[in-house]
């Protein structure tokens, strides 16, 4: 059974950093791309970024560049989502989702496997 969970969410003040984890289970997770979305409430969810299977090519939100770096550990089957520079409007629920496809997305419609979530929230 394929399941992701998601973690090391919390309250931060503007400025500040997380890291965000995103671990596999029933799953080979080398041959996944992985995604990273948000969403705010009373906003569509939205992808902020995401990692290739295979080669680990990324892609990212123009509103996150520069501040959040994807990344992934096959070995831990995890993927990390490293946030910097946190701004009040990155706070949301931040959830992984896995496809079985070479190049990642960022498009919700195209995941299969989604985790539960963890909130991050910014405020001083």
């Amino acid at each position: 059974q394929v399941q992701l969970i998601e973690s090391g969410g919390g309250l931060v003040q503007p400025g500040d950093s997380l890291r965000l984890s995103c671990a596999g289970s029933g799953f080979r997770l080398d041959d996944y791309a992985i995604g990273w979305f948000r969403q705010a409430p009373g906003k569509e969810r939205e992808g902020v970024s995401c990692i290739s299977a295979v080669d680990g090519s990324t892609n990212y939100d123009d509103s996150v560049k520069g501040r959040f770096t994807i990344s992934r550990d096959n070995a831990k089957g995890t993927v990390y989502l490293q946030m910097n520079s946190l701004k009040p409007e990155d706070a949301a629920v931040y959830y992984c989702a896995a496809v079985l496809t070479f190049r990642c997305s960022r498009l919700d419609t195209e995941y299969m496997y989604w985790g539960q979530g963890t909130q991050v929230t910014v405020s001083s």
